[in-house]
């Protein structure tokens, strides 16, 4: 079983066979698909899965707080499935492959603040992969 399919089953959310091809579709390291990309990805394993199913299933992970909803750069949404562990992306602004990165969080001085009440952050590194920057 994969770490989503755990979390899920430890919160008693029914698994049909839908749901439970698109969790699998959102296992691994480093995965933030767009609802498009898990629909192909589980289309591969169960066929009959439609774009309504994939789209309510990850609206209804979001919900729940198993799989993070992020805009990427390119407008698009992706899903991100690490939301046990606190981190950061690393985006390639050739191609826009992300990647998880474990890093401390940077720190906000109070003064710049500006008496805002700090929740949360959330850092994008943009640099260029080993392939894009070798075409640059």
């Amino acid at each position: 079983m994969t770490p989503l399919i755990d979390r899920l089953r430890h919160r008693g959310w029914r698994l049909t066979a839908q749901r439970r091809v698109i969790a699998e579709t959102m296992s691994g390291e480093h995965v933030h698909l767009t609802a498009d990309e898990v629909l192909e990805r589980a289309r591969e394993a169960l066929p009959e899965v439609s774009r309504a199913t994939v789209y309510s299933t990850l609206n209804e992970m979001v919900g729940i707080g198993e799989v993070a909803e992020i805009t990427h750069p390119d407008g698009r949404k992706r899903y991100d499935p690490n939301v046990a562990e606190r981190h950061h992306h690393l985006l390639c602004v050739g191609c826009g492959r992300m990647l998880d990165v474990h890093a401390d969080d940077p720190h906000l001085p109070a003064d710049q603040q500006h008496g805002f009440e700090l929740l949360g952050v959330e850092v994008t590194f943009r640099a260029r992969c080993p392939e894009c920057a070798r075409t640059a």
